[in-house]
């Protein structure tokens, strides 16, 4: 498996989990997703859809607009990488 430039990793007991995460793969090249049985998160896991994006918390009240959070989070980590 090679490494992305942005790495989203999710836990295996969040709702993001159920979800077919990997198809962000397809769609931005240069990500790999990450997923763990525990994050030490059970707080906010056990409350809200969250992910990890490079290292920082995303999260939302719906799966659909955590989505869209780390979409954003994907776009702004790539644009920093790529204006190095």
């Amino acid at each position: 498996m090679s490494m992305g430039i942005v790495v989203v990793e999710v836990c295996d007991s969040n709702l993001m989990s159920a979800l077919e995460l990997e198809e962000l793969e397809e769609e931005y090249p240069e990500i790999a997703v990450l997923r763990s049985d525990c994050m030490n998160l059970c707080g906010l896991c056990k409350l809200r859809p969250y992910a990890m994006v490079n290292g920082n918390k995303v999260f939302a009240k719906t799966t659909e607009e955590c989505i869209a959070l780390i979409r954003q989070s994907i776009e702004e980590e790539l644009k920093a990488f790529h204006n190095i």
